[in-house]
């Protein structure tokens, strides 16, 4: 078997040329595995998780959690919006944020997961700001096929997961009203109404409001732990919730990336694989050295 090509740091994809970008590419097409739009995380992908929320960009902070994923027997679990809105120190931050984590993604497809989020169902569903395409064309020139092969990739992983711990993650939500049996047919056939609640809606602690779903509330996170037997959710999305266990330890929202420390931070928590999780009490959420700092703007 060929030895693999070694992982290019993220500001090394920032200095790739057009030939180098589309053999990476290629590399990743053949390699990324495609997911189905609900993941059973397998066992025997880790004792535990590194799970990281919205990192927009912030490839500096996801170096970060990649770190901490490395140091044991641990997988890497991404909750979306890995694009859009990049710090400035970051340079073209969602194109670099993006290929380094599908980079990742091909490595190990046992061990990183990188769900989607409302900044990579956009094909179906837009969303404001979406910069992605801008800064292909910025590092590459207007070549328009370059973005739809990122995008297309980010396509590639789940709409949520859940862990042999009896936790459910997404990006924001999950389906609402009464579900089929099995539970897991919900995800069989995902319309854009049924999208908006996985990767659109917000928790009704949070005072944002998108519109593009209704908040969830309590009582229907009740409803769904209820009718799948699941536990607790992990989710990213909104900022202003971030770091707080909500809802009687049920509910953990995380957001990695300095865009939004502001409100509670940069932010990972590390979720047990194996056992069964009562709450998410007491696990252990950790706040990354990049929370508050500048770095020298990248060329």
């Amino acid at each position: 078997m060929a030895e693999r090509p070694p992982l290019i740091a993220p500001e090394g994809i920032l200095h790739l040329t057009s030939d180098e970008v589309d053999a990476l590419l290629d590399r990743l097409e053949e390699r990324v595995p495609v997911r189905p739009p609900l993941l059973q995380i397998p066992a025997g992908s880790g004792a535990e998780a590194v799970v990281f929320g919205d990192s927009h960009g912030d490839w500096r902070s996801v170096a970060e959690a990649v770190r901490r994923y490395r140091e044991g027997d641990r997988a890497l679990i991404g909750l979306g919006d890995y694009v859009d809105r990049s710090p400035d120190d970051c340079g073209a931050g969602s194109v670099a944020n993006a290929l380094y984590l599908l980079e990742l993604a091909a490595e190990r497809p046992d061990r990183v997961f990188l769900l989607q989020g409302n900044h990579e169902t956009v094909r179906r569903v837009p969303a404001i700001p979406h910069m992605l395409s801008e800064e292909v064309d910025e590092l590459w020139g207007p070549e328009s096929s370059r973005y739809d092969r990122i995008l297309g990739l980010l396509e590639r992983g789940p709409l949520a997961a859940v862990t042999p711990s009896g936790a459910y993650l997404a990006h924001a939500g999950f389906p609402r009203g009464e579900l089929p049996q099995p539970w897991t047919r919900a995800f069989d056939q995902v319309d854009d109404d049924r999208l908006c609640e996985i990767v659109w809606s917000e928790c009704s602690a949070s005072r944002i409001r998108r519109g593009a779903a209704l908040a969830w509330t309590p009582r229907d996170l009740d409803r769904f732990l209820k009718a799948t037997g699941l536990r607790v959710i992990l989710r990213g999305h909104d900022p202003d919730v971030v770091g707080v266990v909500l809802y009687a330890g049920r509910c953990l929202t995380l957001h990695t990336t300095r865009v939004y420390q502001r409100y509670g931070g940069v932010v990972i928590a590390r979720l047990p694989l194996d056992g069964r999780l009562d709450t998410l009490a007491g696990i252990p959420i950790e706040h990354l050295p990049t929370e508050g700092q500048v770095y020298p703007a990248v060329d």
